[in-house]
């Protein structure tokens, strides 16, 4: 199973640029790119802090495909 997500797209509905995301939850804007394009897996505590800055469900964010 490969864990998949819908971060850019519900980034970019809430108004966030990469970089902002990154900053809010202490990332760089690499690690956002990485994330929304499968190349690096976030820990929890990441992928909560994601979700939660997002105002989404984790497991609506990341989902096993």
């Amino acid at each position: 199973m490969i864990l998949k997500n819908i971060l850019k797209e519900v980034r970019q509905k809430n108004g966030f640029t990469q970089e902002e995301l990154g900053a809010n939850v202490g990332v760089s804007r690499q690690t956002i790119i990485s994330i929304e394009r499968y190349r690096y897996k976030p820990s929890l505590e990441l992928a909560m802090k994601i979700a939660n800055e997002l105002n989404v469900k984790i497991e609506k964010l990341f989902y096993f495909a």
